[in-house]
């Protein structure tokens, strides 16, 4: 075990005050998110991050964008954002990325609050994301770190699931411009989380239907189409 993984998983918990501890025990008494969950009936959550840089193990998440999809549709009431308080901002080309500056940072929601809104928000559904590796493990890294558990939550990766429902297109469209740009999607205002995170429904609404041409009804069926495309992936 080296260095970095000593303090990640033995670092001293959180000290959460009473109406902290409250709010997450209500949180993780919630049902079990299902996997079975029905593509056109069920309540997901499509999630993306901003940090202060692309070190999984050295950078810190700044901002949290989110947003439902229920029913098939994308609920732009239902949506998500937040920057995380910072003792210090980010270096100037990391902001020229992000466009949250140092003052938006250091005058964020403090992390513990900014993490249990995000999880009061995320509810027991499932979560989907474009490269989910990075998004995931910097919200289960500021997790344990400010709220002291392990966050285990179904991820389902877009980068994968494209690829599967679109054979032709997987080896010319890699990136999550390339995808939204084939299927002619929006971004107002790229590298801001909640935009990044409404794009990424906009494509996760084109997964959903073309997975029901393929009789994929189910998240799982969708996760399945993406372990086999990591396999395919990683065998090519």
């Amino acid at each position: 075990m080296n260095l970095f993984t000593r303090l990640f998983f033995h670092a001293a918990p959180p000290v959460l005050g009473a109406a902290e501890k409250a709010r997450l025990d209500a949180w993780r008494r919630l049902p079990e998110p299902t996997r079975s969950a029905n593509l056109a009936s069920s309540r997901f959550v499509v999630v993306d991050v901003e940090t202060t840089g692309l070190n999984l193990r050295r950078d810190k998440l700044i901002a949290i964008g989110a947003v439902a999809v229920e029913y098939g549709r994308i609920g732009l009431g239902d949506s998500f954002e937040i920057i995380l308080q910072q003792p210090a901002s980010s270096d100037k080309d990391n902001i020229l990325i992000h466009g949250i500056g140092g003052t938006a940072q250091t005058g964020g929601v403090p992390p513990v609050e900014a993490l249990l809104r995000f999880l009061e928000f995320l509810g027991n559904a499932p979560l989907v994301a474009f490269h989910v590796t990075f998004d995931k493990t910097m919200i289960k890294r500021a997790i344990r770190r400010y709220l002291g558990f392990n966050f285990k939550h179904p991820w389902l990766d877009l980068a994968y699931v494209m690829p599967g429902l679109n054979p032709p297109l997987a080896h010319r469209l890699r990136a999550l411009d390339d995808w939204t740009s084939h299927f002619d999607i929006q971004n107002y205002a790229r590298h801001n989380a909640l935009a990044d995170a409404l794009s990424t429904a906009q494509l996760y609404l084109v997964a959903q239907e073309q997975a029901g041409h393929k009789n994929i009804e189910t998240y799982k069926g969708l996760q399945d189409l993406e372990k086999i495309q990591r396999w395919t992936s990683s065998a090519g």
